[in-house]
């Protein structure tokens, strides 16, 4: 039988042997030893192959406890043994500590664990290919699992896989930029092992299909360079091993619609795969269970329907195999990918929710790469495929196991920020026509819009399954805040602050950091960005900067509410104007700290894009002071608060009286400075007015107010492009300003009040005929003119939508480019899909 090997080494996995001569692994193997590395002998009644299950069951079972915020339990019962389903284990711990608090001595711990864990897995899985051929038969002596799915040692080709991804995401947050060079090359690796694993399985399900005896699985063709010396363990680059990267050509920008330039070939069913590597068009198997869905409507519910379950170390120390799951509400919604019974052994389940999880993740994180970033993918070679990726993340979700829960995680954060973040999305016109199963049989819906009754489903499954998590709260906080429900948001994330996990505290704090943000509450948002700075070492810079926003909007609101007082309400007046000399004097402080604490962490060898731009605000307003001789609360003109509302699109989550009363907080009367002085930097600095006229054409596109708003951008593109730079100006304006101009014309598009006629036509029958034949052909006529007139309408506007987001997906550098990059990026996969859905070319 062919070895697995090959998915990572080509021709030069046969010489393994020779490098394992020269450096032995000091890891005896478990298989081959009747005692278990912890130095407790093992049962005598298990064989190889049987302890190899038991370990995995054991391992699943252990980190089970980190989805429950439960690290510490985990990795002590996950100390007790050295296989490398336990070692696999370890890394994941600290990897989501990593992660979750971007905290740099533990991210150089997660990358040891995790490079220990490609070792140990690359040693157990050619000890099994070996086993496998001198073998071929595991019933003989039981030394190695066998699958009639994947290739002998796939489990341990998962494990590889698995630790190679997280050490590549662990080396990109790394603020060395070679070391995120190797992470993007890590992830190239991945991709090609996740492909060959799922590869197999489609051929296996495509002979289920076709009725045919599935033949032996056999590994697949890899790219034809090896990518690893003989001599060289896995997890370790040699010194050549980039050589080949500088022969990459420059990017032909008129290959590729986005400007993205990618090694791809695309198979007719639209997967994308590395080149030398055949991939089969997928034919899972569908659910066909028809049982109606339980409609959830109000994430209250979830709080009311949960249970008291409990997870504790003790339960899980004896490993015992899992239930057979009864099915849950998310088993009827979910119809994605092959049905649960073609896996049925530990060793098959492990691996197919692992490799639908891991290269769904890999899939989708590809998909998301910002236009700024895309030279990064000639690194890895690949692009992303978003759909496939959210296809074999919710396939993940149906397994009561790590990979489900991880796979569970991703989509909930996919849905709530990522989406929560972008404005160009499918109208609710266009999902329903689009976007729903024809039938309860054939479930899958499309993934490019926000299924909401699935996420409720899915977030009230997680909940039961780990019930003193504190993750999946935050998840249903950010429900709550994407249904602009952000009062009930905070209130949530206020009782949530209780974690074992201080990485998990730090998170839930700064979500209701933003959120009182949103809410315009400056003292909780001051409050608790200040708690950040105690809980995260992140961006103290960004950090100070909105606590200093919000020291500054309370000296504005207390200095306003005293000047409006009469002269018979002194005494008043008096401690008024006090307290507003305290908070001024709060607010420079804080601002003044920021560039004394900015810097301090990189991304990729770069300093953070915020940082960068709250230091070039701050000595933008210290310059204006010295030039103006003002103090610096005094110099500061739009509010600095409003403007982060907007970066962070928190917007979106307001509801209508929050953006009038962000309206009303651009007015320049709420300037502390005099009327004259307040005129002269008003009129002087364009880019100034620039940012307070596209955070008003914001606030007016969700207030559904477009002429208006369309009125105020319109004026920002024809000015000239040098306003906007130098060393303090905020060189970000045009290019939101096509932005803007891309979000409300889709805003028509998208929006059937905005179309020809108040209802569209298309989405009512055409009238029924009077007793002439001919007058009733007259009006169905005339509903066809219609709906022809709403499409070109719709047309034009959707291609008026794509005009702008080219021009800002091509627009030069500029300090934010990543972050309004993202959000293009959701609008281009959106204008895509319509055209898609509609036939427009």
């Amino acid at each position: 039988m062919p070895s697995l090997g090959s998915w990572f080494r080509g021709s030069s996995a046969a010489a393994s042997s020779k490098a394992s001569s020269k450096h032995p692994s000091p890891i005896p193997s478990p298989a081959g030893s009747s005692v278990a590395l912890n130095g407790q002998p093992k049962s005598p009644t298990l064989s190889p192959a049987q302890q190899e299950a038991a370990d995995m069951e054991s391992a699943m079972a252990a980190v089970g406890l980190i989805m429950n915020d439960d690290i510490q339990g985990a990795e002590t019962l996950l100390k007790q043994r050295e296989d490398a389903f336990h070692q696999l284990g370890l890394g994941v711990a600290t990897f989501m500590k990593s992660i979750l608090g971007f905290e740099k001595d533990i991210m150089a711990e997660a990358a040891s664990r995790l490079a220990e864990s490609e070792t140990r897995s690359w040693n157990s899985m050619k000890k099994v290919q070996k086993e496998a051929e001198k073998t071929p038969n595991p019933a003989e002596n039981g030394t190695w699992i066998s699958s009639k799915i994947y290739p002998p040692g796939s489990e341990y080709a998962l494990v590889y896989s698995e630790a190679q991804l997280m050490s590549a995401v662990v080396g990109v947050m790394h603020e060395s930029l070679t070391e995120a060079i190797k992470g993007f090359y890590k992830l190239r690796k991945a991709y090609i092992t996740l492909e060959g694993i799922t590869t197999s399985e489609r051929q296996y399900l495509d002979s289920l299909k076709s009725g045919l005896a599935a033949s032996a699985p056999v590994p697949i063709a890899v790219p034809a360079k090896p990518r690893m010396s003989d001599d060289i363990m896995p997890g370790s680059f040699d010194p050549t091993e980039f050589e080949d990267l500088e022969d990459i050509p420059e990017p032909d920008e008129k290959s590729s619609d986005d400007g993205v330039f990618v090694h791809v070939s695309t198979n007719a069913s639209g997967a994308q795969t590395p080149h030398g590597v055949p991939l089969t068009q997928s034919n899972a198997t569908k659910n066909n269970a028809s049982q109606p869905p339980i409609s959830m409507t109000d994430t209250r519910i979830l709080s009311e329907k949960l249970g008291v379950l409990s997870v504790t170390p003790a339960q899980v120390s004896e490993a015992p195999a899992p239930e057979r799951r009864t099915l849950s509400n998310i088993d009827h919604l979910n119809k994605f990918g092959a049905d649960r019974s073609h896996f049925t052994s530990p060793v098959d389940i492990f691996v197919h929710s692992g490799a639908s999880m891991c290269f769904g993740f890999l899939l989708l994180l590809l998909s998301m790469v910002p236009p700024a970033f895309s030279k990064l993918l000639y690194v890895i070679g690949f692009k992303g495929d978003r759909e496939r990726g959210v296809r074999m993340l919710w396939q993940s979700t149906k397994y009561a196991n790590l990979n489900g829960a991880m796979a569970g995680l991703v989509l909930l954060k996919y849905y709530n920020a990522f989406f929560g973040f972008a404005d160009i999305m499918p109208g609710e016109k266009d999902v329903q026509e689009f976007s729903k199963p024809k039938s309860e049989n054939h479930g899958e819906f499309d993934i490019i819009g926000f299924p909401k009754e699935e996420c409720f489903a899915l977030l009230a499954e997680m909940r039961e399954r780990y019930p003193d998590s504190r993750l999946w709260k935050m998840e249903e906080a950010s429900m709550l805040a994407n249904s602009k429900k952000l009062h009930e948001s905070i209130e949530l994330l206020k009782s949530n602050d209780d974690s074992k996990m201080r990485q998990i505290q730090a998170l839930n704090n700064f979500e209701l950091s933003m959120n009182a943000l949103y809410v315009m509450d400056w003292s909780v948002m001051a409050e608790h960005f200040l708690r950040c700075v105690e809980l995260n070492n992140w961006s103290h810079a960004l950090y100070y900067y909105n606590v200093a926003s919000a020291e500054l909007e309370r000296y504005r609101d207390v200095l306003h509410k005293a000047a409006a007082l009469g002269s018979d309400h002194a005494q008043e007046k008096s401690v008024l104007e006090t307290e507003a000399k305290k908070l001024k004097a709060s607010a420079e402080g804080y601002f003044r700290k920021v560039p004394t604490v900015a810097g301090k962490k990189r991304f990729m060898a770069r300093q953070l894009p915020f940082e960068v731009f709250v230091c070039r605000k701050v000595q933008k307003w210290e310059d204006r002071a010295k030039s103006l001789g003002l103090d610096l609360a005094d110099a500061i003109g739009v509010s600095p608060a409003m403007e982060m509302i907007y970066l962070w699109n928190g917007v979106k989550r307001m509801s209508d009286p929050l953006l009038e009363k962000a309206v009303s907080h651009l007015s320049w009367d709420r300037c502390t400075a005099p009327t004259e002085k307040v005129k002269k930097f008003s009129e002087e600095e364009k880019d100034e007015t620039t940012i307070r006229s596209l955070i008003e054409s914001a606030l007016l596109r969700q207030l559904g107010k477009i002429s208006e708003a369309r009125a105020l951008v319109e004026p920002i593109l024809v000015m000239d492009k040098n306003i906007f730079k130098g060393p303090t100006r905020d060189d970000y304006c045009q290019a939101a300003a096509h932005y803007e101009m891309a979000a409300l014309a889709w805003a028509e598009a998208s929006d059937p009040n905005a179309w020809p006629s108040s209802t569209s036509p298309s989405s009512r029958p055409p009238s029924a005929p009077t007793s002439s034949d001919a007058n009733g052909a007259a009006k169905a006529a005339s509903v066809r003119s219609k709906t022809d007139t709403v499409d070109a309408f719709r047309r034009r506007k959707t291609d008026e939508t794509q005009l702008h987001l080219d021009k800002v997906a091509k627009w030069e550098a500029f300090v934010l480019d990543a972050r309004f990059g993202m959000r293009v990026q959701a609008g281009v996969d959106t204008v895509n899909w319509l055209k898609e859905k509609k036939g427009w070319p």
